[in-house]
C-alpha cells in the first residue's frame, strides 16, 4: 500500500510458536485481507518477505536511475498513474507469488506443500530432499488475497489491475521443470523431476525491461463486448484515432512521470547521489553537475588459505574517486 512500515517489522517476529495474529495487526491489510492472514499460519510472515523482496528488487534495478526506488515519498507515487507506479504494482504481485510458492515448498505455511502438478513424482522428491516451489497454489490464493472485482470503466483501477497481473505472469512464465537423475554410475535410470521458479533479480529484470517499454493507455469503449478497454498509441498504418490493445505482458501508466531532478512529494531528487563519470552522472544530475572527491578505502587482499580451515588475508588501501551530483 505504500504506509508499510518496514523497520518495525522485524519486532512482530516473537517467538516460532506464538500465534501470528500481531503480526497480521502491524502490516497495513484491508479488513478482508486482515481476516485472511489471520486464518492462514505463516502467512505474515511470508507477506513481510514479499514486501523486503520486492522492495529490494526495485532499488536494486533503479540504483542508477534519478527515480531509485526509495520509500520517501512512495505513497504519493501509489496515487497516480506514473511509469513507476506501474512498476511497483508488477514488482510487488510478483514478490508476494513467489515468495507464496517458495514458503510453500519450505513448509513455512500449514495450508500448502510442495507442487503438485500432473506428472511429478513427488513423493520421490521428497525422498530425495527436493520440493517443488507451488505456484499453483500462490497464484490461487492471491487472486482470493487481492479480491479483483470488475471495475467498470474506471481507467485507473483497470491499470493498476493490468500491471499487478503482468507481475504475476513474468513469475508464471519463469517456472521451469528441473530433473535429476539417480542410478548406477551416472545413469538416468531414474529421474525425479520438480518445478522451480526463477531467481527473484531474473524476475526484476524483466519487470525493468517491461518498464523500459511502457505503454501509455486511455480508456475506449468496446461496444462488441459492451464495456470500456485498455487502449495505446495507434500502431503504424492505422488512423490516428483507434488505439491499440497493449499485451498482457506490457506494463502501462496514464500519466507522464515527473522529472524526480529536485525534491518532491514523489521523491528526494538527486542531490548527492552517486554516479559514474561516464555513464549516468549527466542524466543522474540533471544538468547541474557534480563533485568529484577522492578518498582512500581499505580492503582486504593478498589472502592465503593455511592449513587446515581458515583464510589470512593482509589489509590495502586503495584511492577510490567518487561522483556526486552537485545541489
Amino acid at each position: 500500500t505504500g504506509k508499510e512500515a518496514l523497520a518495525p517489522l522485524g519486532t512482530a517476529l516473537g517467538t516460532a510458536g506464538r500465534v501470528p495474529v500481531k503480526q497480521c495487526e502491524l502490516l497495513q491489510l484491508s479488513r478482508r485481507q486482515r481476516r485472511l492472514c489471520r486464518r492462514e499460519p505463516g502467512l505474515a510472515e511470508t507477506l513481510r518477505d514479499s514486501i523486503r523482496l520486492g522492495v529490494g528488487e526495485c532499488q536494486f534495478q533503479f540504483r542508477s536511475e534519478r527515480w531509485n526506488c526509495s520509500l520517501e515519498g512512495r505513497t504519493s507515487l501509489l496515487k497516480r498513474g506514473f511509469k513507476e507506479t506501474a512498476f511497483l504494482y508488477a514488482v510487488s504481485s510478483a514478490a508476494l507469488t513467489h515468495s507464496l510458492a517458495r514458503a510453500c515448498s519450505a513448509g513455512r505455511m500449514e495450508r500448502c506443500t510442495c507442487d503438485d502438478s500432473p506428472g511429478l513424482e513427488n513423493r520421490k522428491a521428497w525422498q530425495w530432499g527436493v520440493c517443488g516451489d507451488n505456484l499453483k497454489y500462490s497464484t490461487k490464493f492471491l487472486k482470493k488475497f487481492l479480491g479483483q472485482k470488475r471495475i467498470g470503466k474506471d481507467l485507473r483501477a483497470r491499470v493498476d489491475i493490468h500491471n499487478t497481473n503482468v507481475g504475476i505472469k513474468v513469475v508464471k512464465n519463469g517456472l521451469k521443470t528441473t530433473c535429476k537423475c539417480h542410478g548406477v554410475s551416472g545413469s538416468c535410470a531414474v529421474r525425479t523431476c520438480w518445478k522451480q521458479l526463477s531467481p527473484f533479480h531474473e524476475i526484476g529484470r524483466l519487470l525493468k525491461l517491461r518498464y523500459d517499454d511502457a505503454v501509455k493507455v486511455f480508456s475506449t469503449s468496446n461496444d462488441a463486448v459492451g464495456h470500456s478497454e485498455l487502449a495505446g498509441p495507434p500502431r503504424h498504418g492505422h488512423a490516428p484515432r483507434h488505439g491499440h490493445t497493449p499485451r498482457a505482458t506490457d506494463l502501462v501508466y496514464v500519466e507522464d512521470s515527473p522529472s524526480f531532478c529536485r525534491p518532491s512529494k514523489y521523491s528526494l531528487g538527486t542531490a548527492g547521489r552517486t554516479c559514474t563519470r561516464e555513464g549516468n552522472c549527466d542524466s543522474m544530475c540533471c544538468g547541474r553537475g557534480y563533485n568529484t572527491q577522492s578518498r582512500l578505502v581499505t580492503f582486504s587482499c593478498h589472502c592465503q588459505v593455511q592449513w587446515c580451515c581458515y583464510v589470512e588475508c593482509q589489509q590495502c588501501m586503495q584511492e577510490e574517486v567518487v561522483y556526486s551530483c552537485k545541489h
